[in-house]
């Protein structure tokens, strides 16, 4: 009789290996199989267990090679087949991971599974870039939001909602929409020269920086180099961001810093 096995859900933070929790680094190394997704970071699968099958689904914008719904069947496949399944996500997999949606499929066939949280990449952002997420008389909320829908879907936020002067607000997945956010949330009263910074790959060797305005931040995404992962800051805060290399370098070469 087949035992069958458990999927841990698993939040690997936003690229650094020593930010990983105890308890993501233990569920990974216990993995019989790792489900991966693309932007987990080379040096995070390189602490997966060198006995453990490496299963990609990754999933880029307009290219969903390993549809959502192919995930949770593989998902469940290999747990109903007795095998400890670590599926790993960038960040934390209940911020934009579709942890819960992968943990009901599996639930409702009677697997058990388990969570362990990740440090989402705005918090990674602010432990690199010095950038608070809130600071006094600057910012008094945060929002995170995503910059790209499902099924590829025209973008519907509250923009009205989110231009709020006295939030910061966080685009994850938004490189392709940057323009379209950017002209929405002026048209919704933000001024153009609001501070936006644009970081890539955070809290890796190849992170960069872009720091720009709501009214420059759709050019400059399009003409400089970004690596995906990109995660834009939008707001008063990023006036606190300080770099002597910034300060030293042209706006067009900043992309390259950090390479």
């Amino acid at each position: 009789m087949t035992v069958t096995g458990k999927v841990y859900l698993i939040g690997s933070g936003p690229g650094d290996p020593d930010l990983m929790t105890v308890r993501a680094l233990r569920m990974l190394q216990d993995a019989d199989s790792v489900v991966y997704d693309r932007l987990v970071s080379p040096e995070i699968l390189a602490m997966s267990p060198k006995t453990a099958t490496m299963v990609p689904v990754g999933k880029a914008p307009k290219c969903h090679t390993v549809p959502q719904d192919r995930i949770n069947e593989i998902l469940a496949e290999r747990a109903l087949a007795g095998e400890t399944v670590a599926r790993l996500k960038g960040g934390d997999p209940m911020i934009f991971g579709r942890g819960s949606e992968e943990a009901e499929y599996l639930q409702a066939r009677g697997i058990e599974v388990e969570y362990a949280p990740g440090i989402t990449a705005a918090q990674g952002m602010a432990a690199a870039t010095g950038v608070p997420l809130t600071h006094r008389g600057l910012a008094t909320g945060v929002r995170y939001v995503t910059g790209h829908m499902a099924a590829d879907k025209t973008l519907n936020l509250n923009w009205d909602s989110l231009a709020d002067i006295d939030t910061t607000l966080v685009v994850y997945m938004g490189a392709s929409s940057i323009s379209e956010i950017a002209l929405r949330l002026m048209r919704a009263g933000l001024p153009s020269k609001l501070p936006v910074l644009a970081v890539s790959n955070v809290t890796t060797p190849r992170e960069t920086h872009v720091l720009s305005s709501l009214g420059q931040i759709g050019v400059d995404a399009q003409t400089l180099i970004l690596r995906t992962p990109v995660l834009f800051v939008i707001g008063r805060v990023v006036s606190l961001y300080q770099s002597p290399a910034f300060q030293e370098v042209p706006l067009q070469k900043m992309a390259m810093v950090g390479d």
